[in-house]
């Protein structure tokens, strides 16, 4: 994973949003659900330049991150998810 120190001249609300791709803190099976979003967002802050599309981009990467980590996450013990 790249690290976000690495981004410091990049715009704040880049950065900003960065610091959600981070995955280490979670489990392992979420883990893996996470990482490939985390690799696609440094990709893109890599090859585009800062402005409102990348920051839209990001935000909406970041959107569907929580929602296929949430769908890793294990069945609500009542059955109601």
């Amino acid at each position: 994973m790249k690290n976000l120190a690495d981004y410091d001249g990049r715009h704040p609300a880049t950065r900003g949003l960065l610091r959600f791709f981070e995955y280490q803190h979670l489990p392992e099976t979420l883990r893996n659900t996470s990482q490939p979003c985390s690799n696609l967002a440094y990709q893109m802050v890599e090859y585009l330049p800062d402005g409102p599309e990348l920051t839209a981009g990001l935000r909406k990467l970041l959107e569907a991150k929580d929602c296929f980590v949430r769908a890793a996450l294990p069945p609500h013990p009542g059955g109601a998810q």
